[in-house]
């Protein structure tokens, strides 16, 4: 039976092309060069919606925080086995006000709610492989929106998402180790970042089922 992964994020799942604003191809986005990595073996379901936030309802763009949508999203996907979260770009604008420690125990109530659904195989709740986003990089023309302090922000993710998955028990990747944001804007991720988050989520996977 093949293994289903409910990857939710924001912009950077989506696909999001900072060169023009539009959506980068299945073939180029890290899902599906996640899907053509693990094989007919696996589905991989995208989930990525542009400006998403862990906790926090966006006053300014209108969008709809990870936690509203979360609890809809894995019962419409359901039965899967594992669900990925990578959010928390998005947290860091300047609007919200808040730190990331904060951010990450944002993303720590999406784990949670997880952990208490039964929406896994065999109406048990899904594994959860927590991410933690990539850093946000200070060149770039996004500041109009995040802000500098975006940036330092960002630094504070690995270790404060780690300490997040392991207070839940949950599997844990820190992205930054693996990818970046691309030159244009510092945010988003470029082609050769996709790649890359691609094959480390991918490696990730296949300890996780081995």
């Amino acid at each position: 039976m093949k293994k289903r992964i409910v990857c939710f994020g924001d912009s950077n799942t989506w696909g999001y092309n900072a060169a023009d604003g539009s959506r980068y191809g299945e073939e180029i986005r890290w899902t599906g060069r996640l899907q053509k990595l693990l094989g007919e073996e696996y589905t991989v379901i995208e989930e990525g919606h542009n400006g998403r936030t862990t906790v926090w309802d966006d006053p300014i763009e209108n969008r709809l925080a990870g936690l509203t949508y979360l609890w809809p999203c894995m019962e419409s996907h359901s039965p899967f086995d594992l669900l990925i979260i990578m959010l928390g770009t998005n947290d860091t604008k300047t609007y919200f006000n808040v730190q990331a420690k904060s951010i990450a125990d944002g993303a720590g109530r999406l784990v949670k709610l997880a952990q208490q659904s039964d929406f896994g195989i065999g109406k048990k709740a899904p594994r959860v492989l927590l991410v933690s986003p990539v850093r946000i990089e200070e060149s770039g023309n996004a500041w109009n929106i995040f802000g500098r302090q975006a940036a330092e922000k960002s630094e504070g993710f690995s270790q404060a998402f780690q300490e997040v998955a392991e207070e839940f028990g949950c599997y844990f990747l820190d992205a930054a180790r693996y990818a970046g944001p691309g030159e244009l804007d510092g945010v988003h991720l470029d082609e050769a970042a996709h790649e890359k988050l691609a094959s480390a989520v991918y490696d990730k996977i296949k300890c996780i089922f081995g």
